[in-house]
Parts: structure tokens; C-alpha cells; sequence
């Protein structure tokens, strides 16, 4: 019953398309009509600016925060990583929306951050390093996703979390897809051009 309670609260925590609704409220606008057409905070970011970029990057990170720190709390460390599966599934295949939403990496790192703080701390730096010399999203997410995969094998080993981290890489790198082809075509726009 507890799985079952964090999966369903993960996941309808998760699916709370804030992209959507700030750019819908404020710019009224359908955000997933423009640049990559979803709702994460990203596209968000390019087709509204910073003013609604940055808090719904933060609500992005809160939903896969929240429900991870809830059922680590109430229900233990797997409980609390299936919610942190169904947050970012949730945000990525958002049920109010046809199942379409965001690419899932702001939700993973507010994910972690209640999993392993730091590797998400870390993850985050090597982000922040990754899009500031190459000034691409895409690059910046994969190669934090991949550093901090290592990190939780590391530190942990052969363990749940260490097979739920792999999962999520490998969701980054499928999400990613359309960028990585565009990258190995010279076609990928780099942040704050158009």
C-alpha cells in the first residue's frame, strides 16, 4: 500500500503542467504551440523569458522534491524512490495535457535532491559548467545526468537506488533524442539565440 500511495502521489504531483499554466496565465499563450512545444521550463524560458522561466523551473524542481521527501519520510527510502519515478513520469506524460509534457530533468534534480543531495549539488555544478561553456541545455543535461548516474554507482553500488538512477539516465537520453540528432547535424540552437 505504500508504493501505491507514493506512485499516485508522485505522479499526480508530478503532472502539474507548470510550464502550461504560467505561460497560459500570463502570456496567454499554449506554450507547447512554440520553440520545442514542451511545457518544461526550458521552453519555457526561450519563449517567455526569465520572469516565468526561473519559477517554473522551481516548481518544476518542488514537484519531484516534495513528493520524494514526503514518502522518504513516511514510508521509506523505496517507497520514496518509486514516487520520485512516478513525479517524473508524471511531468513528462502529463494526463491533462494528452500525456504530453516536459523532458522530466528539473523534476529529476528536485528528485535527487531529496535521494542524494549531494549528487544533485554536484550534478548541478557540472550542469551549470556544461551550459556556460557550450551554452546548450541538451549537453548540460545529459552530461549531469551521466555524472551523477556514476556518482550514485559509486556511493552505492548495486542497490535500488543505483538501478533507478540508470532508469532515469536512460529516460534523459530518450527524451533527448530529437537533440542529439540535431547536435551531430550542427543544428542545435544554443541558449538565448534564436
Amino acid at each position: 500500500m505504500n508504493y501505491l500511495l507514493a506512485f499516485v502521489f508522485g505522479f499526480l504531483f508530478g503532472s502539474i503542467p507548470w510550464g502550461y499554466v504560467f505561460a497560459k496565465v500570463f502570456k496567454k499563450i499554449d506554450i507547447r504551440e512554440y520553440g520545442s512545444q514542451n511545457t518544461g521550463a526550458t521552453n519555457v524560458w526561450r519563449v517567455c523569458g526569465k520572469s516565468l522561466g526561473i519559477p517554473v523551473f522551481l516548481l518544476d524542481v518542488a514537484k519531484g522534491f516534495l513528493p520524494v521527501f514526503l514518502s522518504k519520510v513516511h514510508f521509506g527510502i523505496n517507497p520514496a524512490i518509486i514516487a520520485g519515478l512516478s513525479a517524473i513520469l508524471g511531468h513528462a506524460f502529463t494526463p491533462w495535457l494528452k500525456f504530453k509534457g516536459g523532458k522530466g530533468v528539473a523534476t529529476g534534480l528536485g528528485v535527487f535532491i531529496g535521494l542524494a543531495p549531494s549528487g544533485a549539488a554536484i550534478a548541478f555544478g557540472v550542469w551549470l559548467i556544461l551550459f556556460l561553456v557550450f551554452r546548450w541545455v541538451s549537453v548540460a543535461s545529459m552530461g549531469a545526468s551521466a555524472v551523477l548516474t556514476i556518482l550514485i554507482f559509486i556511493w552505492n553500488r548495486i542497490s535500488p537506488i543505483s538501478f533507478f538512477i540508470l532508469i532515469i539516465f536512460l529516460f534523459v537520453i530518450f527524451s533527448h533524442r530529437a537533440n542529439i540528432k540535431r547536435l551531430l547535424k550542427g543544428k542545435e540552437p544554443k541558449f538565448g539565440k534564436k
